[in-house]
Protein backbone atom coordinates (compact mmCIF):
# COMPACT_ATOMS: atom_id res chain seq x y z
CA UNK A 1 0.00 0.00 0.00
CA UNK A 2 1.49 3.43 -0.82
CA UNK A 3 2.44 5.64 2.14
CA UNK A 4 0.86 9.01 2.87
CA UNK A 5 4.15 11.46 3.46
CA UNK A 6 3.92 14.55 4.78
CA UNK A 7 7.30 16.66 3.94
CA UNK A 8 8.22 20.42 4.70
CA UNK A 9 10.27 22.79 6.06
CA UNK A 10 9.92 23.88 9.38
CA UNK A 11 11.55 26.48 11.81
CA UNK A 12 12.99 24.80 14.95
CA UNK A 13 10.06 26.09 16.95
CA UNK A 14 7.71 24.68 15.03
CA UNK A 15 5.90 26.79 12.04
CA UNK A 16 6.53 26.31 8.18
CA UNK A 17 5.21 30.18 7.83
CA UNK A 18 6.13 33.21 10.67
CA UNK A 19 3.28 35.28 12.16
CA UNK A 20 3.98 38.24 9.22
CA UNK A 21 3.42 35.30 6.54
CA UNK A 22 6.60 34.83 4.86
CA UNK A 23 9.07 31.43 4.69
CA UNK A 24 11.66 32.79 2.86
CA UNK A 25 13.81 31.17 5.46
CA UNK A 26 12.85 27.74 3.99
CA UNK A 27 14.27 28.94 0.94
CA UNK A 28 17.28 25.84 0.24
CA UNK A 29 20.68 26.08 -0.39
CA UNK A 30 22.09 23.67 -3.08
CA UNK A 31 22.67 21.00 -0.85
CA UNK A 32 18.94 20.69 1.01
CA UNK A 33 17.84 21.45 -2.78
CA UNK A 34 19.10 18.20 -4.40
CA UNK A 35 18.00 16.28 -1.34
CA UNK A 36 14.47 17.38 -1.73
CA UNK A 37 15.07 16.86 -5.25
CA UNK A 38 15.96 13.35 -4.15
CA UNK A 39 13.04 12.59 -2.10
CA UNK A 40 10.73 13.82 -4.23
CA UNK A 41 11.80 11.38 -6.93
CA UNK A 42 10.10 8.91 -4.64
CA UNK A 43 6.51 10.36 -5.17
CA UNK A 44 3.33 9.26 -7.12
CA UNK A 45 1.39 11.78 -6.62
CA UNK A 46 1.08 15.07 -4.75
CA UNK A 47 -1.84 16.71 -2.76
CA UNK A 48 -2.18 20.25 -2.45
CA UNK A 49 -4.48 22.91 -1.02
CA UNK A 50 -5.37 26.14 -3.17
CA UNK A 51 -2.55 28.47 -1.59
CA UNK A 52 0.37 25.76 -1.82
CA UNK A 53 -0.74 25.05 -4.94
CA UNK A 54 -1.10 28.66 -6.38
CA UNK A 55 2.65 29.11 -5.32
CA UNK A 56 3.59 26.27 -7.07
CA UNK A 57 1.91 27.37 -10.33
CA UNK A 58 5.49 28.91 -11.20
CA UNK A 59 6.78 25.55 -11.89
CA UNK A 60 4.21 24.73 -14.81
CA UNK A 61 6.72 27.57 -17.09
CA UNK A 62 9.75 27.86 -14.86
CA UNK A 63 11.56 25.54 -17.56
CA UNK A 64 11.53 28.85 -19.93
CA UNK A 65 12.69 31.30 -17.74
CA UNK A 66 17.00 31.60 -18.96
CA UNK A 67 18.01 32.16 -15.52
CA UNK A 68 17.21 29.23 -14.34
CA UNK A 69 20.18 26.64 -13.21
CA UNK A 70 20.19 22.59 -14.00
CA UNK A 71 19.23 21.92 -10.96
CA UNK A 72 16.27 24.23 -10.87
CA UNK A 73 15.28 22.73 -14.41
CA UNK A 74 15.64 19.34 -13.06
CA UNK A 75 13.28 20.34 -9.86
CA UNK A 76 10.88 21.53 -12.86
CA UNK A 77 11.32 18.17 -14.88
CA UNK A 78 9.70 16.55 -11.95
CA UNK A 79 7.15 18.65 -10.45
CA UNK A 80 5.13 19.59 -13.86
CA UNK A 81 4.23 15.87 -15.17
CA UNK A 82 3.82 14.46 -11.26
CA UNK A 83 -0.42 14.07 -11.23
CA UNK A 84 -1.61 16.84 -8.32
CA UNK A 85 -5.15 16.72 -6.81
CA UNK A 86 -5.81 19.97 -5.77
CA UNK A 87 -7.79 20.72 -2.76
CA UNK A 88 -10.42 24.03 -3.06
CA UNK A 89 -13.39 25.49 -2.28
CA UNK A 90 -13.33 28.20 -4.27
CA UNK A 91 -10.85 27.37 -7.62
CA UNK A 92 -13.35 25.73 -10.90
CA UNK A 93 -10.24 24.90 -12.75
CA UNK A 94 -6.46 24.19 -12.77
CA UNK A 95 -3.55 23.94 -14.99
CA UNK A 96 -0.93 21.48 -16.05
CA UNK A 97 -1.48 17.65 -14.32
CA UNK A 98 -3.49 18.80 -11.62
CA UNK A 99 -6.96 18.10 -11.22
CA UNK A 100 -9.56 19.17 -8.33
CA UNK A 101 -10.44 16.76 -5.94
CA UNK A 102 -13.66 14.85 -6.12
CA UNK A 103 -14.06 13.93 -2.38
CA UNK A 104 -12.65 14.68 0.98
CA UNK A 105 -9.54 13.75 1.92
CA UNK A 106 -10.05 10.40 3.49
CA UNK A 107 -11.81 9.40 0.27
CA UNK A 108 -8.89 10.92 -2.21
CA UNK A 109 -6.32 9.23 0.03
CA UNK A 110 -8.48 5.89 -0.08
CA UNK A 111 -8.92 5.90 -3.92
CA UNK A 112 -5.29 6.83 -4.56
CA UNK A 113 -4.18 4.15 -2.11
CA UNK A 114 -6.61 1.04 -3.97
CA UNK A 115 -4.89 2.21 -7.13
CA UNK A 116 -2.32 0.59 -9.14
CA UNK A 117 0.39 2.68 -9.04
CA UNK A 118 4.39 3.73 -7.42
CA UNK A 119 5.53 6.22 -5.37
CA UNK A 120 4.24 8.04 -2.34
CA UNK A 121 1.17 10.31 -1.89
CA UNK A 122 2.81 13.37 -0.58
CA UNK A 123 1.07 15.76 1.37
CA UNK A 124 1.69 19.96 1.35
CA UNK A 125 0.49 22.27 3.32
CA UNK A 126 0.03 22.63 6.96
CA UNK A 127 -3.99 22.86 6.67
CA UNK A 128 -4.35 19.55 4.51
CA UNK A 129 -1.63 17.87 6.41
CA UNK A 130 -3.62 18.72 9.47
CA UNK A 131 -6.57 17.39 8.66
CA UNK A 132 -5.47 14.15 7.05
CA UNK A 133 -3.28 14.09 10.47
CA UNK A 134 -6.43 13.91 12.57
CA UNK A 135 -7.90 11.67 10.63
CA UNK A 136 -4.83 9.33 10.76
CA UNK A 137 -4.14 8.96 7.40
CA UNK A 138 -0.50 10.31 7.95
CA UNK A 139 2.64 7.61 7.88
CA UNK A 140 5.40 9.29 7.61
CA UNK A 141 6.72 12.92 8.72
CA UNK A 142 9.22 14.52 7.17
CA UNK A 143 10.49 17.82 8.70
CA UNK A 144 13.22 19.84 7.47
CA UNK A 145 14.63 22.00 10.68
CA UNK A 146 15.72 25.10 9.69
CA UNK A 147 18.20 26.84 12.34
CA UNK A 148 15.68 29.85 12.66
CA UNK A 149 12.61 30.85 15.41
CA UNK A 150 9.80 32.78 14.07
CA UNK A 151 7.61 33.35 16.92
CA UNK A 152 4.52 31.89 15.35
CA UNK A 153 2.50 31.64 12.05
CA UNK A 154 1.57 28.04 10.61
CA UNK A 155 2.55 24.98 12.50
CA UNK A 156 3.79 22.15 10.82
CA UNK A 157 2.06 19.93 13.30
CA UNK A 158 -1.62 19.98 13.73
CA UNK A 159 -2.46 21.32 17.93
CA UNK A 160 -4.75 17.98 18.13
CA UNK A 161 -5.58 16.12 21.01
CA UNK A 162 -4.63 12.97 19.68
CA UNK A 163 -1.48 11.25 20.42
CA UNK A 164 0.87 9.68 18.23
CA UNK A 165 3.64 7.56 18.37
CA UNK A 166 6.57 8.02 15.81
CA UNK A 167 9.74 5.90 15.22
CA UNK A 168 13.03 7.75 14.25
CA UNK A 169 13.53 6.16 10.43
CA UNK A 170 16.52 8.78 9.18
CA UNK A 171 18.02 11.60 10.07
CA UNK A 172 20.77 14.12 8.56
CA UNK A 173 22.58 17.23 8.95
CA UNK A 174 23.04 19.46 6.46
CA UNK A 175 25.88 22.28 6.17
CA UNK A 176 23.77 24.76 6.20
CA UNK A 177 22.69 24.14 10.01
CA UNK A 178 18.93 22.72 8.17
CA UNK A 179 18.24 19.42 10.22
CA UNK A 180 16.41 16.75 8.09
CA UNK A 181 14.44 14.19 10.58
CA UNK A 182 12.02 11.25 9.51
CA UNK A 183 9.56 9.38 11.40
CA UNK A 184 7.39 6.94 10.62
CA UNK A 185 3.88 6.55 12.39
CA UNK A 186 4.02 3.71 14.94
CA UNK A 187 0.38 1.60 13.91
CA UNK A 188 -0.66 -0.41 17.05
CA UNK A 189 -2.50 -3.24 16.94
CA UNK A 190 -6.48 -3.17 18.08
CA UNK A 191 -7.14 -6.07 20.17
Amino acid sequence: MRSVTYSMGVSLDGYIVGPDGRFDWTEPDEEVFRFVTDEFRGVGVHLLGRRLYETMLYWETADQDPSLDDTMLEWAALWNPLPKVVFSSTLSTVQGSARLASGDLAEEIGRLRAEPGEGDIAIGGATLAAEAAAAGLIDEYRARVYPVLVGGGIPFFPRGERRVDLELVETRTFGSGVVYLRHRVVRRAVA
